[in-house]
């Protein structure tokens, strides 16, 4: 167990809404149990809730812009001027689009400056087709990575991505969900089988694809998230006449999302190969739905493949309509290979939990102290 000295403060920056955001929910509640004052700064969005109750602090930078370049301007101004009046021993950054603003507080103040990338942001897929953009947000990242000393990020993919271009070792912090204690695993049965998906609806989840299989597929979809092409998928339900099959809950609290897939079927997890975000990405649903112990559907990319080969909890598939409707009718039909899958996932999940990830955490930042 690590213990911070002097009561140390540490600000994160990110720019969701905080409610749904899982990874630095996990990292600002483990800081703040062992010690550490954790301030997490976020943004104000149309659709955000109240905030919910943390034993760390939360702040919300309100913005007249939505999205797109004006949007992280804006931002990038906001959360500077914030930080001016904010006082701590580190300033993270949660990704690139947070980073200039909390890098130069950190400079200002000779205190440490922490990059933790979720993602590899010069290619997610809002930018990786747009040359213009993607050589800003890559020239931001090279200037802001080749002055940092302390780096961490969510699977080894992206760790080696990161040293072979920048030449900075990043710490490896999976994504990992919470292990719950024994006696609440015990079984939860819906009143009817369905697939689930949870995460951003957004371009390259394999959605479409998912949509145009589900006519073939006998069991029902339901679909926690929001995104931009959250319109076009409830329009394309509609035309495959898919209204009583597919049901949109939009945005789900995690307490709730976590109760929705305890009692789910079959986890999808799908991406199209759109740049090397997508590519080399391991996300939290992965885990989610391993500990929930429900098997899922997975795209053959580095992450997916190298965990499900340890500990087979999914199925690779193809994104194409046909294939994915076999698979799950399969799983269906085979209730002996369901099981193995499902025996798998708890197992699984005594090594691939937020438990043994939050050493690692400590670890991390308590090297900062040792070594500033």
């Amino acid at each position: 167990m690590y213990s911070a000295k002097n009561n140390r403060k540490i600000v994160f920056a990110v720019t969701t809404g905080l409610n749904y955001d899982q990874r630095m929910q996990r990292i600002c509640t483990s800081l703040a149990q062992n010690g550490y004052q954790v301030l997490l700064v976020g943004r104000q969005w149309p659709h955000s809730k109240a905030l919910g109750q943390q034993i760390y602090e939360q702040h919300r930078l309100t913005c007249i812009f939505n999205k797109g370049k004006l949007f992280y301007i804006e931002y990038t101004i906001r959360l500077f001027w914030y930080l001016l009046f904010v006082r701590a021993d580190a300033y993270g950054a949660a990704d690139l689009d947070t980073a200039l603003p909390v890098f130069i507080k950190a400079r200002l103040t000779g205190k440490p400056f922490v990059y933790d990338a979720h993602e590899f942001f010069p290619e997610v897929v809002e930018v990786v087709n747009r040359p213009i953009i993607k050589q800003i947000w890559t020239s931001l990242e090279k200037f802001i990575l080749s002055r940092t000393r302390f780096a961490y990020t969510v699977n080894e993919s992206l760790a080696h991505l990161f040293y072979t271009r920048y030449g900075v070792k990043f710490t490896v912090i999976q994504n990992c969900t919470l292990l719950e204690p024994p006696e609440t695993d015990l079984p939860v049965f819906a009143s009817e089988k369905y697939l689930l998906y949870q995460g951003a609806v957004n371009e390259g989840r394999g959605l479409e694809t998912l949509l145009r299989a589900m006519p073939t597929i006998d069991l029902k979809l339901i679909i926690c998230g929001k995104g931009d092409v959250y319109e076009s998928l409830i329009e394309l339900s509609n035309n495959l006449n898919l209204t009583d099959k597919v049901i949109f809950k939009g945005y789900v609290l995690p307490d709730d999302l976590k109760k929705i897939t305890k009692q789910a079927y079959v986890g999808i997890n799908l991406l199209e190969n759109r740049g090397l975000n997508y590519y080399y990405s391991l996300g939290n649903k992965f885990f989610d739905y391993l500990h929930a112990g429900v098997p899922q559907l997975i795209v053959d990319f580095p992450e997916y493949c190298r965990l499900n080969e340890q500990c087979q909890v999914g199925i690779t598939v193809p994104l194409e309509p046909k294939a994915i409707a076999r698979t799950i009718n399969h799983l269906t039909q085979d209730p002996a290979f369901y099981n193995k899958l499902v025996q798998n996932c708890k197992k699984a999940r005594q090594q691939w939990n937020w438990q043994n990830e939050e050493q690692k955490l400590l670890a991390f930042y308590q090297k900062i102290w040792e070594t500033t």
